[in-house]
């Protein structure tokens, strides 16, 4: 995971994906009630969640790892 004030970044080895495959993107927003995702045109899964929704997640697929996500 890279983060920058303007950018969010995770990269993730998933090994039900075709190598090379793009498994989703997504995007962060603090007003995001609930993780969420959507499928557009071109098949491509958005994802839609809060930074500390996804902290939650990188918790639960890697524990231990105490990521907190910035001002928290």
């Amino acid at each position: 995971m890279w983060r920058t004030e303007i950018v969010n970044l995770s990269v993730r080895l998933d090994p039900d994906c075709e190598p090379g495959a793009l498994r989703h993107l997504g995007w962060e927003d603090p007003e995001a009630a609930e993780f969420s995702t959507s499928t557009d045109a071109n098949g491509i899964v958005w994802e839609h969640f809060s930074a500390q929704q996804q902290a939650d997640e990188i918790e639960e697929f890697f524990p231990g790892t105490d990521y907190r996500p910035p001002d928290s």
